[in-house]
């Protein structure tokens, strides 16, 4: 059991969190349906994305799903405890001095570097077996990778033979953005280092990328936020099944009057007789502090938190602070507003990307910082 999956009751908890493990099954199945043949990989990385690698993947890995990503050997430990014939990547490369682990744990690292390429060949052949490895070029993100003329010279130079290279991979810098150039150019230049590199099975995809058109899947689909519910074509309707539904327990309701500020440094001025209803959420929770609601933002026109109270939505009213949040529930007649309530934060027509909006965030950012406060529900695949 993880960190964030402490046992918390409902009834004693300042916000509840259901995960849809069958929303995640089928989600991944919709882009392993789209992948025209190639292998559907899942991305896990940031437990799960904050749902809990020990509850994703099984779920994923009973729906078909057999290669796991995530970003250091401690996630990766995790996975293989509950997914023992996965494939499983490390995204974040090869850390100085960790070969052994990733062989204990038959782990195949990343490899972005002439360093850690040249670490990984000098372990195995101290092994004396050619253990299994990805290459990551960079074709334009200018974070990890080899840079293409780079690559070009590691497969010359047969620097690849004291290891098996079992992928080659890059990393899309605008696949959300389905008309832009760069998906194009990216394209291109992985084809032209892919050709040199003979009969490697390649990915190029991420979430986003799964649903570009044309033939750019190549062998394997590495989908991370569309699995958990984020909408991967941002200009059209989202195609993924919801997954996160977090509601929060309303623990007291007040009227205030005319020109009454609420929150710290009254931030937020009441116009005119407002009911507001406390809920027992805050930033210590992973709720950002940038949805909170101003006067500020209300003159300007910027959209600020907002939470569904009996099917109304529900503005925020003044900062979001540690533990809590204040809702305008002015608009909600007053007998649907009670003490023990639980107000939806994610959920219903609040997705998780609007959520994001509000705070200036992304749908990524929401998932990943859910804490370990509330209580988990798991609906089962």
């Amino acid at each position: 059991m993880s960190g964030r999956e402490a046992s918390i009751a409902p009834q004693e908890a300042g916000g509840v969190l259901t995960i849809d493990l069958g929303a995640l099954a089928d989600n991944w199945r919709l882009i392993r349906d789209r992948a025209r043949g190639a292998e559907c990989a899942a991305v896990v990385k940031a437990d799960a994305y904050g749902l809990g690698i020990e509850r994703a993947v099984p779920a994923l890995a009973k729906a078909g799903c057999r290669t796991f990503f995530v970003a250091h050997p401690g996630e990766a430990r995790r996975v293989r405890e509950v997914a023992p014939d996965a494939v499983i990547y490390v995204l974040n490369g090869l850390l100085p001095g960790t070969g052994a682990v990733h062989e204990a744990l038959a782990l195949r690292p990343v490899l972005g570097s002439r360093e850690e390429i040249a670490e990984w060949a000098a372990f195995c052949a101290e092994r004396g077996r050619k253990l299994p490895a990805a290459i990551h070029v960079d074709t334009g993100m200018n974070r990890l990778g080899l840079a293409p003329e780079e690559a070009m010279a590691v497969a010359a130079e047969n620097a690849l033979a004291a290891f098996t290279p079992s992928l080659l991979m890059t990393h899309l810098v605008a696949g959300e953005e389905g008309d832009s150039p760069l998906n194009a150019r990216q394209h291109a230049e992985f084809e032209r280092i892919r050709a040199v590199f003979g009969a490697i099975p390649a990915s190029f995809c991420n979430s986003s990328g799964a649903f570009l058109s044309g033939d750019v899947g190549h062998d394997l689909l590495r989908p991370g936020i569309a699995l958990y519910g984020g909408n991967p074509t941002p200009a059209r309707p989202n195609p993924m099944k919801p997954v996160v539904r977090l509601e929060a327990r309303i623990i007291q309701v007040r009227s205030v009057p005319d020109g009454a500020g609420a929150g710290y440094n009254s931030r937020w001025t009441a116009r005119g007789v407002r009911r507001l209803a406390t809920i027992s959420v805050g930033y210590a929770d992973g709720y950002p502090r940038s949805a909170s609601g101003t006067d500020d933002k209300r003159a300007a026109g910027v959209d600020a938190g907002v939470a569904l109270v009996a099917g109304k939505r529900c503005p925020f009213a003044g900062t979001v602070s540690m533990d809590l949040i204040i809702l305008d529930v002015t608009d909600v007649p007053q007998e649907a507003v009670r003490r023990g309530d639980l107000a939806v934060l994610i959920g219903d027509d609040l997705s998780v990307d609007e959520v994001a909006a509000r705070a200036g965030t992304i749908g990524y950012e929401i998932l990943t910082g859910l804490g370990p406060r509330y209580a988990r529900i798991y609906l089962d695949a």
